[in-house]
């Protein structure tokens, strides 16, 4: 059978790319503390940026060293969820961004959350990510700093904003499509999977 890049290769937990998630997990409350206490807006950007170059790498590197694991796959959309829900509590508490659009988003990870509890009673922890919820993750990734940086004054913070939001609208659609594909996803294992119930 042949082996897929994205199939687990590893149970090390102690590897290079584990390493640079765990790291980019502490970066986490030190972008929300910049952003909220000192309004370190620039320091905070950093972070993000960081933040996106360690993500592309540990993958990188995983992939190429033969280091997937299972820890290292949720970490990974993990860091990816943490990143955005301090992005949105922090630019919703600025008035960077709308509490609706906090709404939106917050609501699409309950949607999921309430799928996985038959899942788990069938054995299943979670789905293989779909390329669209990638593509969304990296939509809102890019969006939160443009849309941090677009709270700058001059042209450089208009167009940041112009082109944030842009991001932001995308990344929500396909956030959403991709919760319809993953729900769809789910429905058909759970019909598949009936749980027996005692007699």
């Amino acid at each position: 059978m042949e082996v897929q890049e994205t199939d687990v290769q590893t149970d090390r937990i102690l590897t290079i790319p584990n390493v640079i998630s765990f790291i980019r997990l502490l970066g986490v409350p030190l972008f929300l503390w910049l952003i909220l206490v000192p309004h370190a807006d620039w320091w905070a950007l950093l972070v993000l940026v960081l933040s996106g170059i360690s993500d592309w790498a540990d993958g990188k590197i995983a992939r190429a060293t033969g280091q997937i694991s299972r820890v290292g796959q949720i970490l990974d959309p993990l860091a990816d969820r943490l990143y955005i829900a301090a992005a949105l509590l922090g630019l919703a508490i600025r008035d960077i961004i709308p509490w609706w659009l906090v709404g939106i988003l917050v609501l699409r990870e309950l949607v999921l959350l309430v799928m996985l509890i038959p899942l788990k009673r069938r054995g299943l922890v979670g789905l293989p990510v779909h390329f669209l919820g990638k593509a969304a993750t990296a939509c809102l990734l890019y969006a939160f700093p443009l849309l941090l940086l677009g709270d700058q004054p001059g042209w450089l913070g208009y167009w940041a904003r112009v082109i944030g939001w842009a991001f932001a609208i995308w990344g929500t659609g396909f956030y959403w499509y991709a919760a319809l594909l993953y729900l769809e996803q789910a429905r058909r294992i759970i019909r598949a999977n009936p749980v027996a119930h005692p007699a």
